[in-house]
């Protein structure tokens, strides 16, 4: 059994690229589907897909790598060299390393994030919902779950963490004299809108708005810090309203284009207004960027502010690490195992056959009235002989060189004294 991986985040493809390979979480189940299509056999395969990555897993017969590139090249519209200039792969115990250092925040943007866990969790259970988890991917995942608490309870990786929704208001905080004097828009209702309001209540600035597609989502968000909701509808025509603006949807295209910013600029008379797009792909369309009065941040923008503190966590990195490197090779080591079980299962069928047909012998001798111990006896003897039938073949068979092999084998696993 062969487990591969193949990837692209924050460190190896710009934001535009990763929003092509974007999957919401209602596409992934399709998506699983088309990927296992695609290639030979239909290998068990996961989609983990956020703002910072988008990494596809897969376990079957043989590594599949290539094919897979070039599956999700097409689907996101580029050519597969295109693709392999941004993207990493591994396979075996780098593949295995690689979800565990994921699981456990050690590839996040903010190392020691605990967000990425859930996401992945949430990865699991579509793929296995899909049926496209299998023995060999539920364990690596299982095993990445594990050692991710191990980490997160055995080590500080997660000390001085600044999440992307405290770095935000950070930066507002920069632009802004007194956070609690502006008035605060959240574009979506998802976690990551929902941590970013939680940051910014918290500065209790004059009103909070909850902008979202269902209304009922956006009003019990908006019911926890006291602000209003309204549809994304009217998003345009009271822009102008807000000083501050994050933004996290799951839409494909920007729901906030350039001429609706510019009009909201003109209506303040060019007083700053401050935006966060956090989703991918983008939110905000990038030509807002250049507008003087605004001040427009993206999620790989926000990439320095975020390390703020790396260098305390470094020796609790170095601590995971080692957690990590045990798990691996216990995966590896299951693995191992993992391709003898067809063999030992032949083992346990052929064993249990000549079992039933020995028993069936002594049934009839013992029906027609023979003594007990020659029925045990002869039992005993049967089950000896067939045993012992395929070795003794082998030492009265073939060439000098096969015999010598066999004797080897046969003193190997009969001979040995028990320890």
């Amino acid at each position: 059994m062969a487990v591969w991986a193949l990837g692209i985040n924050h460190t190896t493809a710009p934001l535009d690229l990763r929003g092509r390979f974007a999957f919401a979480i209602d596409q992934v189940e399709p998506t699983l589907r088309s990927l296992r299509e695609s290639l030979s056999r239909q290998p068990e395969a996961a989609i983990l897909s956020t703002c910072n990555r988008t990494e596809i897993y897969c376990a079957g017969d043989h590594g599949d790598i290539d094919n897979t590139i070039d599956w999700l090249a097409h689907s996101g519209g580029v050519s597969p060299d295109m693709l392999r200039s941004h993207a990493y792969t591994m396979q075996g115990g780098q593949a295995a390393r690689h979800a565990f250092r994921v699981a456990s925040g050690l590839d996040s943007m903010v190392l020691g994030e605990p967000q990425i866990l859930g996401q992945m969790k949430d990865a699991v259970r579509v793929a296995d919902e899909a049926g496209a988890l299998g023995t060999t991917l539920n364990q690596l995942f299982q095993r990445s779950f594990a050692v991710a608490k191990e980490v997160r309870s055995s080590t500080e990786i997660g000390a001085h963490s600044i999440s992307m929704a405290a770095a935000a208001v950070r930066l507002a905080g920069q632009l802004f004299e007194d956070l609690g004097e502006i008035r605060v828009l959240f574009v979506g209702a998802g976690e990551m809108i929902e941590l970013a309001a939680t940051h910014f209540a918290a500065r209790n600035p004059k009103s909070i708005a909850i902008a979202n597609r269902t209304l009922e989502r956006g009003e019990k968000l908006a019911s926890r810090f006291g602000g209003e909701v309204m549809r994304l509808a009217d998003l345009p025509s009271r822009l102008h309203e807000f000083d501050a603006v994050v933004s996290c949807t799951a839409s494909t295209l920007p729901i906030i284009g350039l001429g609706a910013v510019e009009r909201a600029l003109k209506a303040r008379k060019h007083r700053p207004m401050f935006m966060v797009d956090l989703a991918v792909p983008r939110d905000i369309e990038p030509e807002v960027k250049a507008l003087e009065d605004v001040y427009l941040y993206t999620v790989d923008d926000l990439a320095n502010v975020v390390q703020t503190g790396q260098a305390n966590r470094q020796a609790a990195v170095a601590q995971a690490e080692v957690i990590i490197d045990a798990g691996v090779q216990s995966f590896l080591h299951w693995m191992d195992q993992r391709s003898t079980v067809p063999l030992i299962q032949q083992l346990n069928a052929q064993a249990d056959e000549w079992r039933l047909m020995e028993v069936a012998r002594a049934r009839k001798m013992i029906a027609r009235g023979e003594n007990v111990d020659e029925v045990l006896e002869a039992l005993s003897r049967g089950l000896t002989q067939k045993m012992l039938h395929g070795a003794m073949a082998e030492l009265h068979t073939g060439d000098a060189t096969a015999r010598e092999r066999a004797t080897t084998a046969i003193k190997h696993f009969f001979l040995r004294k028990e320890r």
